[in-house]
C-alpha cells in the first residue's frame, strides 16, 4: 500500500500525469480548487498546466473525466491562456467526451465548447465540431450538431458562422440514424430563425417529408428579429448595455439590434457556380447568326445557366458585350427582353463582381426604354436595377446623366424612374451633394417637360432625393421650384418607401452625425451638413441657385465665405446674384436729387467746371462729403453718376483725375456698392490703368470694387473691357492689376476659361509688355490651378511656350499667398466655416470642369478594337498606338469610351511585355485626359492594372504602379477600395503583387480620412501577407499594418485574427500590439481650410499645395533672417498638409541656431572603417533591385556619427520638399566643406542612389545637379573614386540613364562623363555594358552611346574584360527589337571601326547575316564622314595626371557645357550651318594633320577660317566644260590662313551626294593646278586619299547599283577623281606624303573599279578604265617607294587569303609589282629596305613556299622570287644586314631563300649576273641559245637583258626587225620568261609609239602611255595587244586625243606639271614601320598631336584660343619620331 500512497505527496500538476486513476481524480479535484481560488486571469499558475488540459477532458478513467471535465471549464472560463489550448482540447472533447453514454460529461463537454467560444475562439471550436460531423459514430455527431445549435442560439449568426453549417445540413438530413435526422431538423429550425428564407435554397434538394416537416415547424417561429443570449468577453459590455435597455422598455435597442439581424444573407451562403465554361461551343457565332430563332437558341442557353443564384468569378466582358449588343442592335423583341433578362441573371449572381461591366451596359439599356412593349420594358427594368445594385451611382452617373438629354420621352420617364429606385437604396452618405446636384438639375429640367410621364417621373425622382437626403441637402437646388411643383415634389417624397431605413425621422437626423467620416472620401470634405447649425437659406450662395431670386443671407453677406459665393461664378454668373446687393439703374434726374442731399450744392454746380481748379476744389469737398458719410446713408450709384458726369473719365487734369479715382476708392470701400455703380465706373477706370499718373488710383480703386463686388465679377469685366480697346498699355496693366488681385483675393470662384481665352489674345499681342503681363498673370494663375493650366497653352508657339513654362518654373515651389482681401469682411466667422468645407469640392472640380472634354467613343470603332486583340503583336501594337495617337489628339476626353475598357484590359496581360507597358502607359494618358470621371472605369479597367504589379520585370511593375498612381490621383481612393475586388487581388499568392500592393496602400492609406467599409476584407490577407515565406512581402505588410488599424481600429483587427491558427494568431497580435503603440492618428479634417487660400486648386492636387511653402524655405535656408520670416507661413501650411502629419517641430528658433556649424563631420579612417564592415559582411552590401527599410536604417545609422543632425532628418524625411531643401543645403556647403564630401563621399553617394529611386522629378534632377558639382569638385582635387564607392553608386545612376526625360537623361550622361574623371573609364565600361542588360530600351540605347563614347575617347583599351567579348556583347544588340538601342549598337561598333579598322569583324564574331547587313551598312555610311573619330590610342591610366584631368572633357561628347562645344559653336556660324553642323568634331578632328604637317606658314585660327569663304562650293559646277581656270578667291587666303576650308571640302568628296562631292573635287583640282597654291594641300594628302577611296568604295557599292541614278553622273564623278588623282600624283612631293595603309586602300579602290564589268557596259567606260591605268602608273612612280611597295605586297598577301576576290585581281597587283621591281635600280636607295623585308617576312610567313605552289597560277612565286632576286643583285650581302625589324627570323623562309640567293650570284660570273632582269626572272641559258642562232641577235638580247644597255638594246632590236620583217626572234623569246617576253615586246611598242608619235607627248610629263597594258587586264593572253574590239591595231594617236579629252573633262591642264619646285615631306620616312590601313595610320598620327595639343592647352587653358594649337612645327612631329615609332608598333602587334 505504501507504495500506492507515494503520489499523495506528489505536486498536483504531476497527479494529474499520474498513472494511477486516483491518483488524477485526486490532482483534478485539487486543480479545480485551485482554479477557482485564483481570481488574476494573467496569474503564472495557470501556465504550468497549458499542457495538461487535453488530459483532463480525454482521461480514459470515466469517474475521472468527469472531475477532469469541471476542472477543464473552470480553466478555460477564467485562464487567460485557455485560448492556446483550443484546438486540441475541442477535439479531445469530440472525440472521447461525445461518445460517452453519461449524459453529464456530455453537457459539461458542450459547456467547455460554448466557452471557448465566449473566450473568442469561436472559428476553432466550430472548425472541431463540424470535423466531428464527419464522424461514423452517429453520438458524436449527434453532440456536434447540438453543440453547434445551442452555439448558434446563444451566441447568434455574427459569431457562427452558417456557410459552413449550411453546406453540411443536406448530408445530415441523409443519415441513416434517426437521432441524427432529429438533431439536423433542429437546427435547421436555429438557423432559420436567423436567417429566414436563405435557408431554403440550400435545402432544396432534400426529402419533400422532411422539408414539409420543416416548413410546419418554420411557421411556428417568432416572427421578432432573434438576439443573442450570451456575448463574447469582447461584448460583454454590450451586454449589461442590453439589459439595461430592456429593463427601460426602450424599443430602439431592439431596433437597433434588429438592424444586426439582415447581416446574413442568402447569397453568401451559396456556392458559386462557373458557367462559363457550360456555355455552348457555338454560342458567339449562334448569337450573331442572322435567323432570330438561332439567337433565341443561344439566349436561352444562356438564360438556364445565369439562373443560378450565385457565379463564379470570371471574365465575363465576352458575353456581357454579346448580350449588350443584342439588347442595343438586335430588331426582335422578343430577344431584346430574353437578353436582358440573362443580364438580370448575371448581376444577381455575380454581384459587385458584375460592377466593372455596369458602365458598358447602362447607356444600352436607358436607350432602348423607347421600346414600348410592356415585357421588354419590363425585363430591362429589372436588368437595370440589377445592375445597379452590383455598383455604385457616383460609378453609373454620368452615363445616366448622358441619357437624361435624350429628345424621347419614354426614356426620359424610364430614366427619371430608375434614378427614384436608385435613390431609394442611397443614404444620406452615398448621395453626397457632389452627386445630387447634377441630378437635381437634370430632373429640374424634366419637370418643366411637355409630356406628363416625364413629369411625373421626375417629380417621384425628387420626391426620392428629398427624403433620402431631407430637406437642407436638397432645398438650395430647388430655389427655382414654384410652389405649386414643389409641394407635388414633397407629396412624392411621403409616399416613398425606402429600402435602408423604415424611419423617416431617423434618416433626416442621423444624417448629421453619421455621414461626415463617409462621405469625406468621396466628396473631398465634410460638407455643410456636419454643422447643425447652418441656417437654411445658406447654402444658397454656396450651392449656386440658378438664379437671384433665392433667399440668400442679408445685405451684408456679399462677401460672405471667399470660397462660398465667389465660387459661384466659376459655374454662373447668375449665381453670384444670390441677393447680393442688387439695384435698380437709377436715371440721372434721381441720381442728381440723391447726390444733391448728400454733397455741398457748390460740389455739384463745379463738377464740369472748365477751370481745372475749381473742379480739383469740387473734387476736395467731394472727398470730404464722401469720408464723413455714414454706409447706410451713403447714394453709392448716384455718387458715382456724378462722378461720371462730363466730363467725366475724359478729364484732362491728373490732379482732378486722381482725386476723383481716389473717391471712387472710397465709396467701393465705404457704401454697399452694387454692380449697377460698378457698370458705370469700371470702363474709366480701365481707360485710366495705363496712365502714367492716374494709373495706380485708378488700380486702388479698381481693387475697393472687387472687394465690394467680388473679383470673379469685377476681373470679368474689367479683362473684357481692356482686350475691347486697343491700347496696349491699358492691357498690360490690367493683366499687371489681375496677378496681383488674385494673390490678394485668393482664386475662389474666378471664371478660368474666361480668363484663358483672354489670355490668349494678350499672349497674341504685337505689343511685348502685354505679352509680359499675359506670361505672368499665368505664372499667378499656375500657383492655384497647378499644371493642368499648361495643357491649355500647349497649340502656342515654341517660343512662347518656352516662356510660359520658365514662368511656370519660377513658381514651381511657391505656396499661393494667404488672401488679405475679400475674406470675412462682413462675414461672421461661425456659420461660414462648415459652409467653407464644402468648397474645395466644387472649386476643386472646377479646373477640371473646364476642360472641353471630346467624345471619342466614335473613334475607338470595331476595327480598333480587332485590331487590339488581334492574334499579331504586331497588329496588336499598331491598335495601342493608334489609341494612344486619339487620346494625345484628344487631350481630354469624355468619359463614354466604348469598347476600349474590353479591349485594353485584354492587353493588360499580353505576352508580350512591351505591349503591356504601352497599355499602362495609354492607362495613364487615359487617367489624365478623362479626369476624376475615369472613377466609373475603375473596377473593369484599374483592378486589372493591381494584377499586373504581380508581374515578374520589375519595369513592369513600376510602369503598373505608376499608372495605379496616376489612376488613384483622378479618383480618390473610395473606388479602389470598394468591394472585393482589391482583397481578392491581395489573396493572390504572388510575392511582387502583394508586396507592391501592400506597399501602395501604405502610402495612400495614411491620406485619407475615412475608408469604405470593405478595407476589412483586406485584412485575413493582409495577415497572411505577415506570416508570407517571402521577406520583402513581410516586411510591406508590418509597413501597412498601422494604417490599416488607423482606419479599422485595433479591436476590428484583433477580432480578425480569431480565423488564424493559435500560433499565427499570437504573432500576430504582438504586431498588432506594437501597431497600436505606433499607430497615427487620422488626418484631421482642418486639411479642408487649406483649400480656403487655393480656391480653385484641383481636388487631387493635395501634395502640391502645401508642399512648396517648404520649397520656399529650403531657398531661404542660407540666410536665417528670411528663415525666420517664412516660418510662419511654412508652419501653417504644413499643418494644412493634405498627408495630415504632425507638424515638424524643427522649425524653432533654438534649432536653427544649431544649423550654423558644419553639415559634413570628418571622422578619421571612417570611411574606410566602414568599407572594411562592409567587406567583413558586418553590414549590408549596398546592393538592391529596390531600397528595402533595412538598407535605409542602416545608412541613417551610419550617418549618424558624421552628418549634422538637423541634416540627416531633412534627408530621410518622408516628404520629398526636405529632400529638396536638404540637395539645396548640401550644394551650398559643397566648396567650404570639401573634405567633409570627401570623408562622407560613400554615405552620400549611397542617399542618393536612394533618391533615385523616389518618384519625384524636381528631387532627382536636383541631386544630378549636386553630383555634376560634385564630380566636378573631385576631379579638381583629384580625388579617385574607391571600387567600393563606385560599385555603390554606379550601377544605380545607369538605372536612370533610361529615364523617358530627356533633360534627365542628358544630366546623368553629363555625370557619367565627369565621373571619368576620377574613375578609370577601363573600370566605368563594365558597369555601363550591365546597363545594356536592362528591360528598358532607352537605358540600353543610352549605355551603348556611352560605350561608343568611351571607345572614342579612351580607345580599344577601355573594353573590358576584352576587345573581344565586349565587342560580343554590344554585337548582340543588333538585333534589338528597339530602333534606338539597334542603332546606338551601330554606332558603337562603327565607332570602334574607326578606332580599329575591319579588325573589328574578328572581335565581334558570328552575327547573324541581317545584323552583318546592317553593320556593313552603316559603316558605309558612316565612310562618308572620313577618319571621323580621334582616338586616344595611349593606353589609358587607371589614375590620371592632372593636366588630363583637366580637359579630358574635351575628349567626351560630353554636355553643352564643354569646351569643345565652344569650338563647335564658332564652326556652326560660318556660312553652311548644315554641313558645318554635320561636320563639327570631324573638322575639328582633321585639323590635326594640317598641324602636324605645319611647315611656320599656317596658323590655326579657328572662327574666321570659314566665314564667308565657302560661297562657290556651293555654286553649281559643270564639270563637262573643257577649263575651270578662275580660282575662286576665297582660295588665296586659305593657304595663309588655315587648313580648316580645306578639311571641310574634303570631307564633302566623301559626300553621298555626288553634285557635293564633284563640287568639291572642283575645288581642290583648282588648288592643285596651281603651283604656287598645290603645297596648299601639304598635310591633307592621306586624308583626301581616303575621302577619295571612300568616294570609290561608295559608287561601286551604292551608285552604280542604283537604278535611278543616271549613269553619266557616275562616269562624271569618276572622271573628276581620277582627273584630281593625277593632278595629284604629278606633284612628286605630295604624292610621297600618301601613307603605307593609304596606298593600299587606293590600289584596292582603284584595281577593283578597272575590273568593274559594269563600267564596261558604259558607253565611256573604257576610256574610265585606260584614265585608271594611267593613274595607276602615276601612283607607282611618284608615291614613297618603301610605303607604295609595302602596300602592294600587303594588298597581295590579303588578295591571296581572300577567297572571294577574283584571280585578276591578284594578277594586277603582281604586274604592279612587276613595274615597281623595274623601277627598283633607281629608287633602291631611297628605299626603306628593313621594313620591305620585313613586309616579305610577313608575307613568307603567311604563304610559305608549299602554300604558294599550291596557288592555281605560278605567278605569286614568281613574282616574290623575282623582287627577292632584284633586291640581292643591287644590294649584294649587305642585304642580310637589313632583317632588323624581323622579331624571329625563323618564322619564315626568307633569310634562308636570300643566303641560297647570295651563294648562287657569287657563283655566277659578275657578266652573267648583269643580264639579270630587273626582277630575277629566270635567266635566259645564254650558252645554248648562241648555239642556235647568229650571233647579231645574241648580242642584242645580251644588251636587253643587261642592266645598263636594255634601251639601246631594244632600240637595235626594233630597226633590226623593221629592216628584217621577216625576222624570228621567237626561238630567242621562247625560253625566257614570260615577264621577259612581254617586256620585249611592250619596249618594241613603246618605241614604235615613239617614233610615230614624236612631239605630241611632252616626255617631261612622265605619262607613259605604254604602261597602260602593266595594267589593262585581258582575258585573252597576259601579253596584251592594244587593240579595238575586232583585234585591230590602233595608233597611239587615237588614245592621246581622247587622254586630251579626258583631261579637259576633268578640268586639268595638258601642258607641262612636273618641273614645280617639290615640297619636302615633313615625316623622315624611312623611320616609319608598316601601318596596315589607312585609318589606322591617320589616328596614330591624331592621337600624336592629340597629346601635343593636350600640353599646350593646359599651359593656356583659360584663353580664348583653347582651341588653336598655335603653332607646332614641323620640329616637333620630327623629334617625337621614335615615340611615334613605338606607338605605330604597338598599334600592330595589338591588331594581330
Amino acid at each position: 500500500m505504501g507504495d500506492d500512497s507515494e503520489w499523495l505527496k506528489l505536486p498536483v500538476d504531476q497527479k494529474c500525469e499520474h498513472k494511477l486513476w486516483k491518483a488524477r481524480l485526486s490532482g483534478y479535484e485539487e486543480a479545480l480548487k485551485i482554479f477557482q481560488k485564483i481570481k488574476d486571469e494573467k496569474n503564472p499558475e495557470w501556465s504550468k498546466y497549458l499542457g495538461l488540459i487535453k488530459k483532463f477532458v480525454t482521461d480514459s478513467n470515466a469517474v475521472v473525466q468527469l472531475k477532469g471535465l469541471e476542472a477543464a471549464l473552470v480553466y478555460v472560463e477564467n485562464a487567460h491562456v485557455a485560448g492556446k489550448t483550443t484546438g486540441e482540447v475541442v477535439s479531445g472533447v469530440v472525440s472521447k467526451v461525445f461518445n460517452q453514454p453519461k449524459a453529464k460529461a456530455k453537457e459539461l463537454g458542450i459547456e467547455i465548447c460554448l466557452m471557448y467560444i465566449e473566450i473568442e475562439k469561436g472559428e476553432s471550436v466550430q472548425e472541431e465540431l463540424l470535423k466531428g460531423l464527419d464522424n461514423k459514430n452517429p453520438k458524436i455527431i449527434v453532440a456536434c450538431t447540438e453543440t453547434l445549435r445551442k452555439a448558434l442560439s446563444e451566441f447568434g449568426s455574427k459569431i457562427i458562422l452558417l456557410k459552413p453549417i449550411i453546406k453540411v445540413l443536406p448530408k445530415l438530413f441523409e443519415s441513416r440514424d434517426k437521432a441524427v435526422r432529429d438533431e439536423a431538423k433542429l437546427i435547421a429550425v436555429e438557423i432559420y430563425r436567423w436567417i429566414r428564407d436563405a435557408l431554403r435554397h440550400p435545402l432544396q434538394n432534400i426529402n419533400s417529408v422532411q422539408l414539409k416537416e420543416l416548413e410546419e415547424e418554420w411557421v411556428k417561429l417568432p416572427t421578432g428579429a432573434p438576439k443573442p443570449s450570451r456575448f463574447l468577453r469582447s461584448q460583454q459590455e454590450l451586454e449589461a448595455k442590453l439589459e439595461q435597455q430592456q429593463s427601460a422598455g426602450d424599443a430602439e435597442g431592439g431596433g437597433d439590434d434588429g438592424d444586426e439581424v439582415p447581416q446574413i444573407d442568402a447569397y453568401e451562403l451559396l456556392e458559386a457556380v462557373e458557367i462559363l465554361s457550360k456555355l455552348p461551343k457555338d454560342f458567339y457565332d449562334k448569337i450573331e447568326a442572322k435567323k432570330w430563332q438561332e439567337r433565341k437558341e443561344a439566349l436561352e442557353a444562356v438564360e438556364v445557366l445565369v439562373k443560378k443564384p450565385k457565379l463564379e468569378a470570371g471574365d465575363y466582358a465576352d458575353l456581357v458585350k454579346a448580350l449588350k449588343k443584342v439588347v442595343g442592335k438586335d430588331t426582335n423583341v422578343m430577344l431584346v427582353a430574353l437578353a436582358a433578362k440573362c443580364l438580370t441573371g448575371l448581376a444577381v449572381g455575380l454581384r459587385k463582381k458584375f460592377g466593372q461591366y455596369a458602365g458598358h451596359v447602362v447607356p444600352t439599356i436607358l436607350e432602348k426604354f423607347k421600346e414600348k412593349k410592356p415585357q421588354v420594358v419590363q425585363a430591362l427594368q429589372e436588368a437595370i436595377d440589377a445592375i445597379f445594385l452590383t455598383t455604385t451611382l457616383q460609378n453609373i452617373s454620368e452615363d445616366v446623366l448622358a441619357v437624361m438629354d435624350n429628345k424621347n420621352p419614354t426614356i426620359k420617364q424610364q430614366t427619371s424612374l430608375f434614378i427614384a429606385r436608385s435613390f431609394r437604396h442611397c443614404t444620406a452618405s452615398t448621395l453626397p451633394k457632389s452627386l445630387l446636384k447634377p441630378f437635381c438639375a437634370a430632373l429640374l429640367k424634366h419637370i418643366n417637360d411637355s409630356a406628363p410621364e416625364v413629369r411625373d417621373a421626375a417629380f417621384e425622382a425628387l420626391g426620392t432625393a428629398l427624403k433620402v437626403v431631407g430637406e437642407k441637402a436638397v432645398n438650395p437646388f430647388l430655389a427655382d421650384v414654384d410652389k405649386l411643383k414643389l409641394d407635388k415634389i414633397k407629396e412624392c417624397s411621403e409616399k416613398v418607401e425606402l429600402v435602408h431605413g423604415k424611419k423617416t425621422g431617423s434618416a433626416a437626423e442621423k444624417k448629421d452625425c453619421k455621414p461626415a467620416p463617409g462621405r469625406a472620401a468621396p466628396s473631398g470634405a465634410a460638407g455643410d451638413k456636419d454643422t447643425k447649425d447652418v441656417s437654411l437659406p445658406k447654402p444658397g450662395p454656396v450651392k449656386k441657385a440658378p438664379t437671384s431670386k433665392a433667399g440668400g443671407p442679408p445685405k451684408k453677406g456679399k462677401a460672405t465665405a471667399p470660397g462660398g459665393s465667389t465660387n459661384a461664378g466659376t459655374k454662373t454668373k447668375k449665381g453670384l446674384e444670390t441677393k447680393e446687393i442688387v439695384e435698380p439703374e437709377l436715371s440721372i434726374e434721381v441720381c442728381e436729387e440723391k447726390a444733391s442731399a448728400v454733397l455741398p450744392p457748390t460740389c455739384i454746380q463745379l463738377l464740369d467746371s472748365s477751370n481745372w481748379k475749381e473742379r480739383l476744389a469740387c473734387m476736395e469737398e467731394f472727398q470730404k462729403a464722401v469720408e464723413l458719410m455714414e454706409r447706410t446713408e451713403m447714394p453709392c450709384q448716384a455718387l458715382v453718376r456724378m462722378l461720371a458726369k462730363k466730363p467725366g473719365w475724359k478729364e484732362t487734369n491728373f490732379q482732378v483725375m486722381q482725386m476723383k479715382l481716389h473717391i471712387v476708392a472710397l465709396i467701393a470701400q465705404k457704401g454697399n456698392f452694387s454692380k449697377t455703380c460698378a457698370q458705370v465706373v469700371l470702363d474709366g477706370l480701365v481707360d485710366k490703368i495705363g496712365d502714367v499718373k492716374c494709373g495706380n488710383n485708378a488700380k486702388e480703386a479698381m481693387t475697393a470694387i472687387a472687394e465690394a463686388c467680388m473679383l470673379p465679377w469685377t476681373a470679368e469685366q474689367v479683362m473684357s473691357m481692356a482686350f475691347s480697346q486697343k491700347n496696349p498699355k491699358n492691357q498690360s496693366e490690367t493683366l499687371n492689376w489681375l496677378s496681383n488681385a488674385i494673390k490678394e483675393f485668393g482664386f475662389s470662384g474666378l471664371n478660368v476659361k474666361a480668363f484663358i481665352s483672354n489670355v490668349k489674345t494678350a499672349l497674341a499681342a504685337t505689343n511685348p509688355a502685354v505679352r509680359t503681363s499675359a506670361i505672368t498673370l499665368l505664372g499667378v494663375m499656375y500657383l492655384y490651378v497647378g499644371p493642368s493650366l499648361r495643357m491649355f497653352f500647349e497649340d502656342e508657339k515654341p517660343a512662347l511656350l518656352s516662356q510660359i513654362d520658365a514662368e511656370f518654373e519660377k513658381m514651381q515651389g511657391q505656396s499661393p499667398p494667404t488672401p488679405t482681401r475679400g475674406i470675412s469682411k462682413h462675414s461672421t466667422s461661425g456659420t461660414d466655416e462648415g459652409e467653407e468645407g464644402e468648397e474645395p469640392d466644387d472649386g476643386g472640380n472646377d479646373v477640371v470642369d473646364l476642360l472641353p472634354r471630346i467624345e471619342i467613343s466614335d473613334k475607338i470603332t470595331s476595327e480598333l478594337v480587332s485590331k487590339i486583340g488581334d492574334k499579331n503583336w504586331k497588329i496588336r501594337k499598331e491598335g495601342l498606338d493608334e489609341v494612344a495617337g486619339i487620346i494625345n489628339e484628344a487631350k481630354f476626353i469624355q468619359p463614354n469610351i466604348g469598347e476600349l475598357p474590353t479591349a485594353l484590359k485584354g492587353r493588360l496581360n499580353d505576352s508580350n511585355k512591351i505591349l503591356v507597358q504601352q497599355t499602362l502607359t495609354i492607362l495613364q494618358q487615359l487617367a489624365v485626359a478623362m479626369g476624376p470621371n475615369i472613377k466609373q472605369h475603375v473596377k473593369n479597367l484599374g483592378i486589372p492594372v493591381i494584377t499586373v504589379l504581380g508581374d515578374s520585370k520589375n519595369n513592369v511593375r513600376a510602369a503598373a504602379l505608376a499608372t495605379v498612381n496616376a489612376w488613384a490621383e483622378q479618383t480618390g481612393m473610395k473606388e479602389w477600395l470598394e468591394g472585393e475586388d482589391l482583397s481578392e487581388e491581395l489573396k493572390k499568392e504572388n510575392p511582387f503583387l502583394r508586396q507592391e500592393l501592400l506597399g501602395w496602400l501604405a502610402e495612400k492609406l495614411p491620406t485619407l480620412r475615412s475608408t469604405p467599409t470593405d478595407l476589412i476584407l483586406c485584412v485575413p490577407h493582409l495577415y497572411s501577407c505577415l506570416e508570407d515565406r517571402n521577406g520583402d512581402v513581410r516586411k510591406k505588410a508590418q509597413d501597412a499594418l498601422p494604417f490599416f488599424m488607423m482606419h479599422l481600429g485595433y479591436e476590428k483587427m484583433a477580432k480578425a485574427t480569431g480565423k488564424l491558427k493559435p500560433t499565427s494568431k499570437d504573432q500576430v497580435l504582438s504586431m498588432l500590439e506594437k501597431a497600436k503603440a505606433n499607430m497615427p492618428s487620422k488626418p484631421a479634417a482642418p486639411a479642408k481650410t487649406m483649400s480656403k487660400p487655393v480656391g480653385g486648386s484641383a481636388p487631387t492636387k493635395f501634395q502640391p499645395t502645401p508642399a512648396p511653402v517648404e520649397d520656399s524655405v529650403s531657398s531661404t535656408l542660407e540666410a536665417k533672417p528670411d528663415l525666420k520670416k517664412a516660418k510662419a507661413p511654412g508652419v501653417s501650411s504644413k499643418a494644412k498638409s493634405a498627408q495630415g502629419k504632425k507638424v515638424p517641430s524643427k522649425t524653432t528658433l533654438k534649432e536653427d541656431d544649431d544649423k550654423s556649424g558644419p553639415i559634413f563631420i570628418v571622422v578619421p579612417n571612417g570611411k574606410e572603417q566602414r568599407m572594411r564592415d562592409e567587406k567583413g559582411l558586418k553590414v549590408l552590401k549596398w546592393n538592391f533591385t529596390t531600397p528595402r527599410d533595412e538598407y535605409i536604417e542602416q545608412l541613417k545609422t551610419q550617418m549618424s556619427s558624421c552628418v549634422a543632425k538637423w541634416l540627416q532628418d531633412e534627408m530621410f524625411h518622408s516628404d520629398f520638399q526636405h529632400h529638396n531643401k536638404a540637395l539645396a543645403v548640401m550644394v551650398d556647403h559643397l566648396e567650404s566643406e570639401k573634405e567633409g564630401v570627401i570623408g562622407c563621399l560613400d554615405l552620400i553617394l549611397k542617399w542618393l542612389t536612394l533618391r533615385f529611386f523616389d518618384t519625384n522629378t524636381s528631387v532627382l534632377m536636383k541631386a544630378l545637379e549636386y553630383l555634376k558639382l560634385l564630380f566636378t569638385l573631385l576631379s579638381e582635387e583629384e580625388y579617385h573614386l574607391t571600387e567600393n564607392e563606385a560599385s555603390s553608386f554606379i550601377p544605380y545612376l545607369i538605372l536612370k540613364v533610361g529615364e523617358p526625360k530627356d533633360v534627365i537623361r542628358k544630366d546623368v550622361r553629363a555625370i557619367l562623363n565627369r565621373m571619368c574623371l576620377v574613375y578609370p573609364a577601363s573600370k566605368m565600361f563594365p558597369f555601363i555594358m550591365e546597363g545594356t542588360k536592362s528591360k528598358n530600351s532607352k537605358q540600353r540605347a543610352e549605355c551603348l552611346e556611352e560605350l561608343g563614347c568611351l571607345v572614342e575617347s579612351y580607345g580599344m583599351n577601355v573594353c573590358q574584360p576584352t576587345p573581344g567579348k565586349a565587342l560580343k556583347e554590344i554585337a548582340i544588340h543588333i538585333g534589338d527589337r528597339d530602333n534606338a538601342v539597334r542603332n546606338a549598337a551601330l554606332n558603337t561598333i562603327v565607332t570602334v571601326y574607326n578606332v580599329h579598322g575591319d579588325q573589328v569583324f574578328k572581335l565581334i564574331g558570328n552575327l547573324s547575316e541581317k545584323d552583318m547587313s546592317m553593320l556593313e551598312e552603316r559603316i558605309k555610311r558612316s565612310a562618308k564622314r572620313p577618319s571621323s573619330v580621334p582616338v586616344k590610342q595611349a593606353e589609358e591610366k587607371p589614375q590620371r595626371t592632372q593636366n588630363i584631368n583637366s580637359n579630358a572633357n574635351m575628349l567626351r561628347k560630353g554636355p553643352a557645357e564643354d569646351m569643345s562645344s565652344k569650338l563647335n559653336q564658332a564652326r556652326s556660324m560660318s556660312g553652311h550651318p548644315e554641313a558645318a553642323q554635320q561636320m563639327v568634331r570631324r573638322e575639328f578632328q582633321l585639323d590635326l594633320d594640317e598641324i602636324e604637317n605645319d611647315n611656320g606658314t599656317v596658323r590655326c585660327e579657328m572662327p574666321e577660317l570659314v566665314q564667308h569663304k565657302l560661297d562657290d562650293i556651293f555654286e553649281p559646277v559643270l564639270i563637262p566644260e573643257p577649263k575651270i581656270r578662275s580660282v575662286s578667291p576665297h582660295f588665296d587666303d586659305m593657304h595663309s590662313n588655315t587648313a580648316s576650308t580645306i578639311n571641310f571640302i574634303i570631307s564633302q568628296v566623301a559626300s553621298g551626294d555626288i553634285s557635293t562631292s564633284i563640287q568639291a573635287l572642283t575645288q581642290i583640282d583648282e588648288v592643285l593646278r596651281q603651283e604656287d597654291k598645290a603645297e596648299a594641300m601639304s598635310g591633307h594628302i592621306d586624308q583626301f586619299l581616303i575621302a577619295t577611296f571612300m568616294q570609290l568604295r561608295l559608287i561601286y557599292s551604292t551608285h552604280m547599283a542604283d537604278e535611278k541614278l543616271d549613269k553619266d553622273e557616275i562616269i562624271k564623278l569618276y572622271s573628276c577623281i581620277i582627273g584630281n588623282m593625277i593632278s595629284l600624283f604629278q606633284i612628286e612631293s605630295l604624292a610621297r606624303e600618301a601613307s603605307t595603309g593609304v596606298l593600299k586602300d587606293l590600289m584596292h579602290g582603284l584595281i577593283t573599279l578597272m575590273l568593274d564589268s559594269r563600267i564596261e557596259d558604259l558607253e565611256e567606260g573604257q576610256q574610265v578604265i585606260r584614265s585608271v591605268n594611267l593613274l595607276v602608273v602615276k601612283v607607282l612612280e611618284k608615291s614613297d617607294q618603301t610605303n607604295i611597295l609595302s602596300a602592294l605586297l600587303v594588298l597581295l598577301q590579303d588578295s591571296l587569303l581572300a577567297t572571294a576576290t577574283s584571280p585578276k585581281f591578284s594578277e594586277l597587283v603582281m604586274k604592279c609589282l612587276w613595274r615597281m621591281v623595274r623601277l627598283l635600280p633607281d629608287t633602291i636607295n631611297s628605299i626603306n629596305l628593313d621594313r620591305i623585308l620585313l613586309d616579305i617576312h610577313i608575307f613568307m610567313k603567311v604563304f610559305p613556299k608549299e602554300k604558294l605552289k599550291q596557288c592555281k597560277s605560278e605567278f605569286p612565286i614568281r613574282t616574290l622570287k623575282t623582287l627577292l632576286h632584284t633586291l640581292c643583285k643591287l644590294k649584294g650581302p649587305k642585304i642580310l644586314d637589313h632583317l632588323t625589324m624581323i622579331d624571329n627570323k625563323n618564322e619564315s623562309e626568307l633569310e634562308a631563300h636570300l643566303c641560297r640567293m647570295m651563294k648562287h650570284s657569287m657563283d655566277q660570273t659578275g657578266s652573267k649576273s648583269e643580264k639579270e632582269t630587273e626582277k630575277g626572272a629566270s635567266r635566259i641559258d645564254e650558252k645554248s641559245s648562241k648555239a642556235k642562232v647568229n650571233d647579231f641577235l645574241a648580242e642584242i638580247f645580251k644588251k636587253i637583258g643587261s642592266k645598263e644597255n636594255t634601251k639601246e638594246g631594244l632600240a637595235e632590236l626594233y630597226e633590226y626587225k623593221k629592216k628584217y620583217s621577216d625576222a624570228d626572234i621567237e626561238p630567242f623569246l621562247k625560253n625566257s620568261s614570260q615577264f621577259f617576253q612581254s617586256y620585249v615586246e611592250r619596249g618594241l611598242r613603246v618605241i614604235e609609239m615613239e617614233r610615230e608619235g614624236k612631239g605630241r607627248i611632252p616626255s617631261s610629263t612622265g605619262i607613259s602611255p605604254q604602261m597602260e597594258v602593266t595594267c589593262v587586264p585581258t582575258p585573252t593572253s597576259t601579253v596584251s595587244s592594244i587593240g579595238n574590239t575586232n583585234g585591230e591595231e590602233v595608233g597611239p594617236s587615237v588614245y592621246l586625243e581622247r587622254l586630251k579629252i579626258l583631261r579637259q573633262r576633268c578640268g586639268l591642264d595638258n601642258t607641262k606639271q612636273d618641273d614645280r619646285p617639290p615640297l619636302t615631306s615633313l615625316l623622315s620616312k624611312p623611320a616609319i614601320p608598316p601601318v596596315a590601313s589607312s585609318t589606322d595610320m591617320l589616328h596614330s598620327k591624331l592621337s600624336q598631336l592629340r597629346e601635343s595639343r593636350e600640353q599646350h592647352q593646359h599651359s593656356d587653358l583659360d584663353s580664348n584660343q583653347t582651341h588653336s594649337a598655335g603653332t607646332l612645327t614641323s620640329s616637333s612631329s620630327t623629334t617625337n619620331i621614335d615615340d611615334l615609332k613605338k606607338r605605330l608598333e604597338r598599334i600592330k602587334s595589338s591588331r594581330k
